[in-house]
């Protein structure tokens, strides 16, 4: 006959084993620093020796905490966000908290729905990954009522929103120089969407190395949107002209994948005719052929240090960071070659 399992252990129990009351107890789990040395070792003991484990629900309720963060993203599709999400997670379960995903894909009524999650005590801060506050349902007027907020991968213009992503700017110039460094002086920087502040910042880095170099090299820049058909229609567009560069540096690896196709299907070969560069090596980034020379993200790097940032400030209020900037890391791999000679 099978033995009926051991009941868990319960406060009682330690309380009786460590020789104090059930609320000196509770005070040594929930507020270590109000019970005295010698006290809390007795109970830790007691606990360990019972096997006791707290009703987390019932402490979280005494804390007013959830222990939850949820995390807005512009669609869970995008390459980069497992990667920053591994992170998140990692630093999230370390330090006892979980996470809510809002995937929002643009819609203000879905970003307004999530928000509730924080006005009811559902979640305790939020981090986001889609680039902009939220239109709707975020208090403009109170900073009082602002939740505890960090924005991930993409930088958003709020004083009391600080954010962890990586150097963009710093990343796109040295791009730009190994582009140079292979003897190539007409390089192309197709954009991604109007108004995107990645795109900006990678603009930025672009010119920057342009503009340290001795001899004149003009600023040249194409419309695309972020998407391998973006980069397709930016090749199209280039061809009507006389002049086409020698390479391609590309907003990101989706773009540089569209550029590459364009190209073959006109009869160039990658790289001995252009070289293109990506930004973000995401995994189809080394399958394509000829595989891709990027810049990689350091995602999970991202979601981890977000996640701390935001966690820490839980923690205490008064902590506070403007930004943290990681720098990304040059792949090469064969899509960039020496500059054809005319």
């Amino acid at each position: 006959m099978q033995k009926n399992p051991a009941k868990p252990a319960t406060i009682e129990d330690v309380a009786r084993l460590a020789g104090v009351s059930i609320a000196t107890v509770s005070r040594a789990i929930s507020k270590p620093d109000k019970v005295a040395e010698s006290t809390r070792k007795k109970v830790s003991a007691a606990i360990a020796r019972t096997g006791y484990t707290a009703n987390a629900m019932a402490q979280n309720l005494r804390r007013q905490r959830s222990q939850m963060v949820l995390v807005l993203a512009q669609s869970i599709s995008d390459p980069n966000f497992p990667g920053i999400l591994t992170g998140l997670e990692k630093v999230a379960n370390e330090r006892g908290y979980g996470v809510l995903i809002g995937n929002t894909e643009g819609d203000v009524a879905l970003e307004e729905k999530y928000l509730r999650f924080l006005s009811t005590g559902i979640a305790d801060g939020l981090i986001l990954l889609t680039g902009h506050l939220p239109v709707a349902g975020w208090p403009e007027n109170s900073k009082s009522h602002i939740p505890p907020t960090v924005a991930a991968a993409t930088p958003v213009s709020h004083s009391d929103v600080s954010y962890v992503c990586m150097d963009d700017q710093s990343a796109a110039r040295v791009a730009t120089e190994f582009l140079m460094s292979m003897g190539h002086k007409e390089i192309v920087y197709v954009t991604g969407p109007k108004g995107n502040i990645l795109s900006d910042r990678r603009l930025t880095g672009y010119c920057d190395a342009l503009s340290q170099k001795t001899e004149q090299m003009s600023i040249w820049k194409i419309d695309g949107d972020g998407t391998s058909l973006g980069g397709r229609a930016a090749v199209e567009r280039l061809c009507i002209r006389d002049t086409l560069p020698t390479a391609f540096f590309c907003f990101n690896d989706d773009t540089a994948i569209g550029v590459i196709r364009a190209l073959q299907d006109r009869g160039y070969s990658v790289p001995e005719d252009m070289s293109v560069m990506g930004f973000d090596d995401i995994p189809f980034a080394s399958n394509v052929t000829p595989a891709l020379t990027t810049i990689r993200q350091p995602r999970s790097q991202i979601g981890e240090h977000a996640m701390t940032c935001l966690l820490d400030r839980l923690a205490n209020a008064d902590t506070s960071f403007d930004a943290i900037e990681l720098h990304g890391d040059l792949i090469v791999r064969d899509s960039c070659g020496p500059a054809k000679v005319p």
